[in-house]
């Protein structure tokens, strides 16, 4: 409510993000939506369109001097203007993307491919609480429009009532340093550690038990646990601390037996009585 929200990876044109906020402006209650649009989305430079409300009017559309790159001068002077970011940026300069909304403070709800968790620079973030994963994961992304051609296969697919092919990959999530509702959440533990040692054993290069499913965390172990990455959208940091990711003592990768496990986030359960 009364917050500037960005898209500084659409063009208004074709972007869900402006349609969305364009239809629940008044709903959400913004002051202001500026949606930017790089010239490889858009004939000739890029620009930008900024809307308050009413009819929207694509002739008033402001091109940019350059072509509207997030990093770019113009577009960061629409980025300091703006209180809140929310796009699907490109996932491949996805480190340098977050980093300019961490430099310029901003709030932002942005999708991610699920593998940048396992980025030193994004891991540090969530470690930080500095930001966390959203509401959606995986497929709970309710998808991404692709080209006609692509072939639609398997259970993650779909056809909307525009007859445009939907997708939804197991490979996304929500990003974000807002406040939600499922990191509030208190993960319920029934599993107990006492009497089930070797479901769970020890690392070769690590003082801590390895814990293959988030479901199966003990409710009695009170050191340090290896869990999978799938854990961040359960991740509550009033019950649990986040240690290390992925290496042992050693810096190299965790090992039982011997062997390399999957990538593993090494917590640990905070006392309710010193929750942070």
């Amino acid at each position: 409510k009364d917050k500037v929200v960005f898209c500084n990876c659409d063009d208004i044109k074709i972007s869900n993000f402006f349609k969305y906020f364009v239809m629940n402006f008044k709903l959400l209650g913004i002051k202001k939506l500026i949606c930017a649009c790089f010239n490889k989305q858009c004939s000739g430079k890029g620009y930008y369109y900024e809307y308050t409300g009413g009819n929207v009017n694509f002739t008033n559309i402001i091109f940019f001097k350059g072509n509207g790159d997030f990093r770019s001068e113009e577009s960061i002077e629409l980025l300091k203007k703006s209180d809140i970011v929310v796009t699907n940026p490109p996932f491949s300069l996805f480190r340098e993307y977050v980093s300019q909304l961490v430099k310029y403070n901003k709030k932002f709800l942005i999708i991610s491919n699920i593998n940048a968790i396992t980025y030193k620079e994004i891991f540090n973030l969530i470690k930080n609480n500095q930001a966390w994963l959203g509401i959606n994961f995986g497929r709970g992304i309710s998808g991404f429009i692709v080209p006609n051609h692509y072939e639609l296969y398997g259970q993650e697919t779909r056809i909307n009532e525009f007859g445009e092919k939907i997708v939804s990959p197991n490979n996304c999530m929500w990003f974000t340093n807002l406040v939600n509702s499922k990191r509030q959440e208190f993960l319920p533990l029934t599993r107990k550690y006492a009497g089930n040692e070797l479901e769970y054993p020890q690392y070769d290069n690590y003082k801590g038990i390895n814990v293959n499913q988030t479901k199966n965390i003990p409710m009695d172990y009170e050191g340090v646990m290896g869990v999978p990455i799938t854990f961040l959208h359960k991740f509550n940091p009033k019950q649990f601390e986040i240690i290390k990711f992925r290496k042992g003592d050693d810096e190299k990768d965790l090992k039982i037996e011997g062997k390399s496990t999957y990538f593993r986030i090494l917590i640990k359960k905070r006392s309710l009585l010193h929750a942070v």
